[in-house]
């Protein structure tokens, strides 16, 4: 039991240690105005390689998924709530396959 307690700790520290240093060691540091516009952007291309895939593959049907994909696109650069959005990509899916 003691080197399961252990372990977890060990496994706390490991995942703490490396986000906290950079926030502590780097919190003075002033970035140049570009490179602060650019790392803006990276949640944004993160979020996309991650659910971009998933989108493919997540029907079977790689036309239907794209269709799906498509609508929630749009919906999402209109700047609609995130469950519109979701509900609006089923509903795309669904009305690929209804119609084709």
């Amino acid at each position: 039991m003691d080197s399961l307690v252990l372990l977890v700790l060990a496994m706390g520290a490991v995942t703490y240690i490396p986000r906290m240093l950079p926030m502590v060691l780097l919190q003075n540091l002033k970035l140049p105005a570009f490179l602060n516009r650019f790392l803006e952007f990276i949640p944004f291309a993160a979020i996309g390689a991650l659910i971009f895939p998933g989108i493919l593959s997540s029907t079977g049907d790689t036309a239907s998924a794209v269709a799906g994909g498509a609508v929630s696109a749009m919906l999402a650069y209109l700047q609609l709530n995130l469950m519109l959005v979701v509900l609006g990509g089923i509903a795309g899916v669904l009305a690929w396959n209804l119609l084709m």
